[in-house]
């Protein structure tokens, strides 16, 4: 009896350390087809002498007007300049489309806005447009764009998925969107050209693009996208 006895309170005991044990064990959730997007490291937005891009020999640099002719900008297009800054690009963007074509300026400090606006009246362009954005959203109306150029600022913006899936809203058929930047870890005012890729791809953009004939102006990269 004395045997058994013991026998029997060692399986009561099994069990009760096998149901402690279930109830312990951290439950992991099941996978839900959905992906977290890893945080990265951004750079603080600019918030300087907004005349400091402009200086000479920008444009050749650049290759300005190649980056505009890739971007499809023409007289009447509809441009938005992302993170706008003083607006350098903005004047250049608004002198090719013309009176019949509109610049959306768009950067998330009040500021810039400002100098736009007064910079726009001095050179009598009519046709630009100030967009306060917001980290996320670049508050465009609603299939209002033919080309969207971020000139190195991708690598300032907070949410850059979810910038870009917005966007998609305002983009019109056949819109692109052209990233220029220089490569980086995202803190240090650049951002490594696979990891744009890579975000561009899970908004729902494809590259239809590479080019590195903007390196003299101390970038390495020109992408362009469009929506799939």
């Amino acid at each position: 009896m004395k045997s058994q006895s013991f026998f029997g309170r060692i399986r009561a005991l099994a069990v009760v350390a096998c149901v402690c044990a279930a109830v312990c064990v951290p439950v992991v959730p099941a996978a839900t087809g959905q992906t977290t997007q890893t945080t990265r490291e951004t750079s603080t937005p600019y918030t300087g002498d907004l005349s400091h891009f402009d200086y000479p020999e920008r444009g050749k640099k650049l290759q300005v007007n190649r980056v505009m002719d890739l971007l499809g900008i023409k007289a009447g297009s509809s441009v938005a300049d992302i993170g706008a800054g003083g607006g350098w690009f903005t004047m250049l963007a608004a002198n090719r489309v013309g009176p019949s074509g509109t610049v959306y300026a768009e950067d998330i400090n009040p500021e810039a806005m400002d100098y736009i606006r007064n910079r726009a009246q001095h050179e009598h362009l009519g046709n630009v447009r100030e967009v306060l954005g917001k980290p996320d959203n670049a508050e465009l109306p609603a299939s209002s764009v033919d080309a969207v150029l971020l000139l190195k600022s991708y690598h300032e913006v907070a949410e850059p998925v979810t910038l870009l899936r917005n966007l998609r809203a305002s983009l019109r058929n056949n819109a692109r969107v052209g990233i220029i930047d220089r490569n980086g870890n995202g803190a240090d005012h650049g951002i490594n050209k696979d990891v744009v890729i890579k975000e561009a791809g899970e908004a729902g953009y494809k590259l239809v693009g590479t080019y590195d004939f903007v390196k003299p102006d101390k970038v390495d990269y020109f992408l362009v996208f469009q929506p799939e």
